[in-house]
């Protein structure tokens, strides 16, 4: 069962890998506007003036692809299991991940970030099970 679940877990990750990058790259280029799903009230306020919005847009189409890149290699790592140190990144960016849309939260109740967070709790919980079964039933 948790290697189906561990499987389950790179899937999401190549598939967000793929989304991220894509989606970095439209927004790398211009050519849409942050999510404002993904920041708070407070940070679309102040990002009111439309250059400074496109600016940051442009800026976090980038941050967007290079988290893809990551994303995609999180997914390499747990599909292949063996190696202590890809293991360590994927455990390492889904704790990224959890203080990443923690700190987007600030409080807000908002479903799409909590749906987020519950995801990236579960593939945590998986990742950690996992490893704890290769260190000890090896």
């Amino acid at each position: 069962m948790t290697e189906i679940l561990l499987l389950l877990c790179g899937v999401f990750y190549a598939v967000l890998c793929v989304f991220s990058i894509v989606t970095g790259l439209i927004y790398a280029s211009g050519k849409k506007e942050l999510n404002p799903l993904e920041l708070s009230e407070k940070f679309m306020e102040r990002l009111s003036d439309p250059e400074k919005r496109k600016k940051f847009t442009v800026n976090m189409g980038w941050v967007t692809f290079a988290v893809g890149i990551v994303q995609g290699l999180t997914a390499y790592a747990i599909f292949r299991r063996g190696s202590a140190p890809l293991y360590a990144l994927a455990l390492g960016f889904t704790l990224f991940s959890i203080a990443s849309v923690a700190v987007k939260l600030k409080g807000k109740l908002n479903l799409f970030p909590l749906l987020k967070c519950a995801a990236y709790l579960a593939i945590l919980l998986v990742l950690l099970l996992g490893s704890t079964r290769a260190l000890f039933f090896a």
